[in-house]
């Protein structure tokens, strides 16, 4: 079977939507018969923190679910400070494929995949030198979004990126955008729409499933409160301060209470904040392993999404989406879009919450407190779409047969590169 090499600053132990998606897919693909290695750099987002074993090592390897995976040495930054974290991401993309040239062998198709863009490098460089096609996975349209997020100002900073982001695209043999928005965006800027796929990140609805909240409570510790979860990224994406506004609302409700799980840039304000405010009715929990999600989900009466308010973010579709609905647990969504569509309007699985807006997340959450069977409701709908729609089995279906569409073409082209010279040399003898 063909050996697959995916090239992604983020990967298991890690926890980061990411890392967690491109462990899933590769594990996955190890399954169906494909040699699988990741190329990668050692743990430490979001915290800049590398764990003891990693330390000390240009590059190493490790066996993962069947992947073999490669991390080599780059400069790590904390996800806060937009210099240092540019470094990092700009580090790894250009030490990767010199310190594991020999070490990944021979591929047959290279994936890279973007945020950041700076992988675009590494895996543009390899593809190059391994003479083998690259598909290039959008899951963020970076420097747009940093742009917009005003993270990115500089103007030669802006037209460098820009450059490297559109000369990739023209290079990729395949561009795999993970959002109807994205590809749609890709295909406006002038991309033709043959080579623009499309698929969403999905779900294993075995391992996300209904499970007893009472049981998940007493194995978490959780009390009998009305509990809004939010599991994920404390960062510069999510309107964090209108979610700490609304909870300072529903003090005057003692049977509600919102839990705060993960880490990220915007952690600490949020804990100030809740100390500020003496916020009695919120909890902040360390992130935890991604084998506990499904018990931190079956532990929710609804779980939170609470994205900005920003033009960019309306062809986001946040993972932890999907595995709210394969939990059967209603979605507090703050978001427009594709996620409103998807989860909203055609699962009927959340409730919609203008973004950034406390007063609107507050009127959710009683309503939803006051209504048990609309929540039961929304949730059996989610898990009913997830398995229907989203279910990681038959996403990687259609993976599979866009990876046979470019190994075939690549077959053709390299029977086709070969025959010249020996159709030359046979009308030579004539």
């Amino acid at each position: 079977m063909p050996h697959i090499l995916f090239i992604s600053m983020y990967y298991p132990p890690e926890k980061a939507a990411a890392a967690v998606c491109l462990s899933e897919t590769a594990k996955r693909l190890v399954q169906r018969g494909y040699e699988v290695t990741v190329l990668t750099t050692v743990p430490n987002y979001p915290t800049g923190i590398v764990p003891m074993e990693y330390r000390g090592h240009l590059i190493q390897e490790e066996m993962i679910d069947g992947v073999r995976v490669i991390r080599t040495w780059s400069y790590v930054s904390p996800n806060k400070g937009f210099l240092r974290r540019v470094l990092a991401q700009f580090s790894f993309g250009c030490l990767a494929s010199l310190l594991a040239y020999k070490r990944v062998g021979r591929p047959d198709i290279i994936i890279v995949e973007s945020h950041p863009l700076f992988n675009a490098i590494a895996g543009r460089l390899l593809a190059r030198s391994k003479h083998c096609p690259f598909i290039f996975m959008v899951s963020d349209l970076w420097p747009e979004s940093a742009i917009q997020l005003g993270i990115l100002r500089n103007p030669l900073l802006i037209w460098l990126s820009e450059r490297l982001e559109w000369s990739t695209y023209l290079q990729a043999r395949l561009i795999w955008a993970v959002t109807a928005g994205i590809q749609n965006r890709l295909i406006q800027r002038g991309l033709s729409p043959e080579r623009v796929f499309l698929l969403e990140n999905g779900v294993d609805t075995e391992k996300f499933r209904p499970l007893s909240r009472a049981q998940a409570r007493t194995q978490l510790g959780w009390d009998d409160r009305f509990t809004v979860v939010y599991a994920g990224n404390h960062g510069l994406l999510y309107g964090m301060t209108a979610a700490l506004d609304a909870a300072v609302q529903l003090q005057v409700c003692n049977d509600i209470h919102l839990i705060f799980i993960g880490d990220g840039a915007r952690k600490a304000d949020m804990v100030a904040y809740a100390e500020r405010e003496n916020l009695k009715n919120v909890t902040f929990l360390e992130p935890v392993s991604y084998d506990q999600m499904p018990l931190v989900f079956a532990g929710a009466d609804a779980c939170l999404i609470p994205l900005r308010n920003m033009p960019f973010l309306e062809g986001t579709l946040p993972l932890k989406m999907f595995e709210i609905m394969a939990s059967a647990r209603p979605i507090l969504l703050g978001a427009e879009g594709e996620a409103r569509r998807i989860a909203e309007q055609e699962a009927g699985a959340a409730i919609y919450v203008k973004p950034e807006n406390a007063d609107s997340l507050v009127s959710s959450i009683l309503y939803l407190y006051e209504h048990p069977e609309i929540a039961q409701m929304l949730g059996q709908r989610g898990r009913a779409f997830a398995e229907t729609h989203f279910d990681r089995s038959r996403l990687m279906d259609i993976l599979e047969e866009r990876l046979a569409d470019v190994l075939g073409k690549e077959k053709m082209m390299s029977v086709s590169a070969s025959a010249v010279p020996v159709q030359t040399i046979a009308e030579r003898g004539k």
